[in-house]
C-alpha cells in the first residue's frame, strides 16, 4: 500500500486550511460602555476622558481661526459631560466594533449650518498639527469621505480614537493616534503619539 498519497493528501488538506479566509469581524471585539454593554448605532453616548483633572468630556468648540466649522475639544470643567455623540460604522452593523471604521458626530445643533460628524481637518501649518474638526459628511465610503473616518482601538484596559481610514484603497491616509494639543486655555483633538484615552457612558 502506498502510503505517500495519504500523507500528500494530508499535507495538502492542512495547508488549504492554513490559508483559508477568516471572518473579518473574527479578532473585532465589541466596544463596551461604562455599564459593560455593547455600543450601539445611532445611540447616544458621552465621551468621557478615562484620566481626571484635565477636563470634562467631548464638545464644539471655537476653532484656532475663529470661523466655521467648529473643532472637536474637551469641556474646560471636569464635572462636564460635553455634548452626547453618536457612532456608524461603515458595515452597517449595529454593534460597534474595535477597528472598524466609523462617523462619529454630535447630536447637537450648532451656530455652524454644517453638520456635527467629524473629520481631520487640513494640516495647521502655524502649529504644525492635524486637528479634528466638525462638517463632515455621514456615510457614503470614499474618497471624497475619507477623512470622515475614524476606529475606535484599545489601549491597555481603556479605549482610544484613531484615524487610518481603510474606506478608499487608492488613497494614502496618515495613521494615528487621536490626542489632545494643548492651545492656551483649550484642549484641542488633534492626531498625536500620545493617544487620549477614552470611556463611553450611556447618554
Amino acid at each position: 500500500m502506498d502510503m505517500k498519497t495519504p500523507l500528500s493528501l494530508l499535507l495538502l488538506s492542512l495547508l488549504l486550511l492554513s490559508f483559508s479566509p477568516k471572518p473579518s469581524n473574527a479578532a473585532s471585539s465589541p466596544v463596551l460602555d461604562t455599564d459593560g454593554h455593547e455600543l450601539q448605532t445611532g445611540v447616544n453616548y458621552h465621551i468621557l476622558p478615562v484620566l481626571r483633572g484635565r477636563g470634562g468630556g467631548l464638545t464644539l468648540g471655537a476653532s484656532r481661526s475663529g470661523n466655521c466649522p467648529l473643532a472637536v475639544v474637551q469641556e474646560q470643567q471636569e464635572l462636564s459631560d460635553g455634548l452626547p455623540a453618536k457612532f456608524s460604522p461603515v458595515d452597517g452593523n449595529s454593534t460597534i466594533r474595535l477597528s472598524t471604521d466609523l462617523n462619529v458626530w454630535f447630536d447637537a445643533a450648532t451656530i455652524c449650518v454644517q453638520s456635527t460628524v467629524w473629520r481631520l481637518a487640513a494640516f495647521d501649518e502655524e502649529v504644525k498639527q492635524y486637528f479634528v474638526e466638525s462638517g463632515g459628511v455621514l456615510g457614503n465610503p470614499g474618497r471624497e469621505t475619507v477623512s470622515n473616518w475614524f476606529k475606535i482601538e484599545k489601549v491597555d484596559e481603556d479605549y482610544n480614537f484613531r484615524f487610518c481610514p481603510t474606506v478608499c484603497d487608492t488613497c494614502r491616509v496618515i495613521c494615528r493616534d487621536v490626542g489632545i494639543y494643548v492651545d492656551g486655555s483649550t484642549r484641542r483633538l488633534a492626531l498625536s503619539d500620545e493617544p487620549f484615552r477614552v470611556k463611553f457612558r450611556k447618554a
